[in-house]
């Protein structure tokens, strides 16, 4: 079986490797330069190079004839139809996501910025769409907590690419068909170039703007990647958040840390969200930081009830108490019938308050309520 290997720089080079340990005749390279690494190793074992007029596009005559696939490592050119047309079995590359999601040219990094606790890499078909051509392999992994995207490269997802390629050009070569498996165009979300340009300067980058958005809509995948996308764009620090999915209903409201500068420019980009169909509301502060006081957890149970909400945060507010979070629910009672209102929320108690002037406050509240009350720190 021959291949014609798309890539460049560190990883087209390890890839190249990868594959003639394993005894894959490598008809012809395909490089965007003539000194870049991928280009240097196939000149070195004496593999031919074509090296692209366009670095942005293949053309079919980059193809070695007889090639049975395309194999893209690391290219950021487009693979032609008529490239494509020139494999036999088709054409695959790695992407370091779990495709469909994180599709686009800073996976890895979007994997960290949105926080992801597992990672992973696929091999998939080119194909016409971003990243949305059929599965061929894939694989995931852990992300540590800490890490960054260039820690999670080259500790996981390029030794995995490396064996994913390797397993599925075996596949082929055992069967004389590549692995295909379709995308779920459900959980498809974006990857784009991240414009650290646009981040705050050490000189005039101060981070001294805060802005509370208020998002809803209907629930739908991408919708967190909506917001962290604009916000990186701008270098805002996502500083804390909190989301949720009420049916059928997205309802988040989140807080950025952003330089002045960069404020007004971030809060446009956060408003034009509403062309996706979502309802948006920014708040400007100064970032001052939370106020004074200390922060308690309030747990209640009570009968379900009209008003309890209402009691509740007027009985806290009649000692000067905050509700800075707040979460509800209705489940079912022992009884028959019976409902159960559920609060959790965490309280600004002033200092002037003390923790025993504190526990009486509470405890009438929790008979008004005919409930329960218990509080933490």
């Amino acid at each position: 079986m021959k291949i014609t290997l798309v890539g460049s720089r560190y990883f087209g080079a390890t890839v190249f490797e990868a594959l003639r340990k394993d005894g894959i005749d490598i008809a012809r390279v395909v490089a965007p330069a003539a000194d870049d690494r991928l280009a240097l190793a196939a000149k070195g074992a004496g593999v031919p190079v074509h090296v692209l007029d366009d670095p942005k596009l293949v053309p079919g005559e980059a193809i070695a004839k007889g090639t049975d696939v395309i194999v893209a490592a690391h290219t950021h050119a487009r693979v032609s139809d008529d490239a494509l047309a020139r494999a036999r079995l088709g054409s695959i590359g790695y992407h370091p996501s779990l495709l469909p999601r994180h599709r686009g040219i800073a996976a890895v990094e979007w994997t960290i910025l949105e926080g992801d606790p597992i990672a992973g890499g696929t091999v998939y078909h080119l194909a016409d769409g971003w990243d949305a051509g059929a599965i061929a392999a894939q694989d995931w992994c852990f992300v540590r907590k800490g890490e960054t995207a260039r820690e999670l490269w080259e500790r996981a997802l390029a030794p995995m690419g490396l064996r994913l390629l390797t397993q599925v050009l075996r596949h082929a070569a055992g069967h004389d068909a590549l692995p295909t498996y379709p995308q779920d165009e459900q959980f498809a979300t974006r990857a784009p170039m991240i414009r650290r340009s646009m981040a705050p300067t050490a000189q005039g980058g101060k981070v001294d703007a805060s802005l509370v958005v208020t998002v809803i809509g209907k629930d739908r995948p991408g919708l967190v990647s909506l917001l962290s996308e604009r916000a990186q764009g701008f270098g805002a620090n996502w500083a804390e958040s909190r989301m949720t999915r009420i049916d059928g209903e997205f309802a988040g409201i989140a807080h950025f840390e952003v330089a002045s500068a960069n404020a007004q420019a971030l809060t446009t980009a956060l408003r034009s969200l509403e062309s996706e169909g979502l309802r948006v509301v920014v708040a400007k502060g100064d970032a001052q930081g939370a106020p004074a006081g200390r922060r308690v957890r309030l747990e209640s149970a009570a009968p379900d009830r009209p008003g309890i909400v209402h009691e509740l945060s007027k009985g806290l507010a009649g000692h000067g108490i905050g509700i800075e979070n707040l979460e509800t629910e209705i489940v079912d009672g022992v009884a028959p019938g019976a409902r159960v209102f559920r609060i959790r929320a965490r309280l600004a108690v002033p200092d002037a308050l003390d923790d025993g002037a504190l526990r009486e406050a509470v405890q009438a509240l929790a008979r008004e309520m005919d409930g329960e009350i218990s509080l933490s720190a």
